[in-house]
């Protein structure tokens, strides 16, 4: 689940501190207990969204797949992270074609051709895990595989970059360099990714554009959210009455791509796989 400071303004997070913070900023490095911690939650996303990919099909309700994974939560030892949290009143995120993020679960039907985006938060032993993917409902036009794949290699382009020594800024401009290199794709800029620990938003707060050699520092030990949204049209957004739902501006079909990495001597880890 992304993070909007302006939209969440009214939410004041209190960051808690581990064994060791970065002073000033309230950005957490975690230990290798926490890190572990962390793996075991976001094993458990990475598992739901495993039977939730092969739920997605013309005929199931956003429901049925919100039940879904509630029961894959649970069933794997987690809490669901997302329910409740600043009063969502669902598990997990459900949101099709021109929805962004937050679509809230309810009878809506998929149909076929539609993109899914499915975004998934678990807790273990009070710390998170979140990730997001869009799966295809059926088939769907070439240019709307191409979105998916983009969206997602656009993901795997700020994990590369996000490295000890880096910065938060070297992490967005590896997002955005990889998606204007596809073609015209609108990169959202309302919407970023985040730190992630013992609670879901964290800092620092990662966006998906922007020049590199900017932001935080990145060390070992520090967990971010990085989470690409690519639009086939415009970066424009705005919020449905339902004040959660995220839509493109000018109704074009939108991605959504996120894992949950932790920084190390090396190369990156990625927590949320099975």
């Amino acid at each position: 689940m992304e993070y909007n400071e302006k939209v969440c303004s009214h939410m004041q997070h209190k960051i808690v501190f581990t064994e060791t913070q970065e002073k000033g900023l309230g950005i957490t490095v975690k230990s290798a207990r926490e890190l572990e911690r962390m793996r075991r939650a976001g094993r458990i996303v990475a598992l739901t969204i495993q039977a939730l990919r092969q739920a997605v099909r013309p005929g199931v309700r956003t429901r049925e797949l919100d039940s879904l994974a509630e029961r894959e939560i649970t069933r794997l030892g987690g809490r669901p992270a997302f329910k409740g949290y600043r009063g969502f009143p669902a598990t997990i995120c459900v949101s099709i074609n021109e929805e962004i993020v937050h679509g809230i679960p309810g009878d809506r039907m998929v149909r076929e051709g539609d993109i899914v985006s499915l975004d998934v938060g678990a807790i273990v032993d009070g710390f998170y895990g979140d990730a997001a993917v869009t799966v295809a409902a059926g088939q769907v036009p070439d240019e709307v595989r191409r979105l998916l794949e983009v969206t997602e290699g656009a993901l795997h382009a700020g994990i590369r970059a996000a490295r000890a020594g880096a910065r938060v800024g070297d992490v967005s401009a590896a997002v955005e360099a990889f998606v204007a290199s596809r073609g015209q794709y609108g990169v959202v800029r309302q919407y970023v990714g985040h730190g992630i620990g013992r609670l879901l938003h964290e800092e620092p707060q990662v966006p998906n554009y922007g020049p590199p050699g900017l932001g935080v520092l990145l060390r070992p030990g520090m967990t971010i959210a990085i989470e690409p949204m690519v639009n086939l049209g415009t970066w424009e957004t705005r919020v449905l009455g339902d004040d959660w739902t995220v839509v493109t501006a000018d109704g074009s079909l939108s991605a959504h791509f996120e894992h949950t990495i932790a920084i190390t001597d090396g190369e990156p880890q990625v927590l949320t796989v099975p």
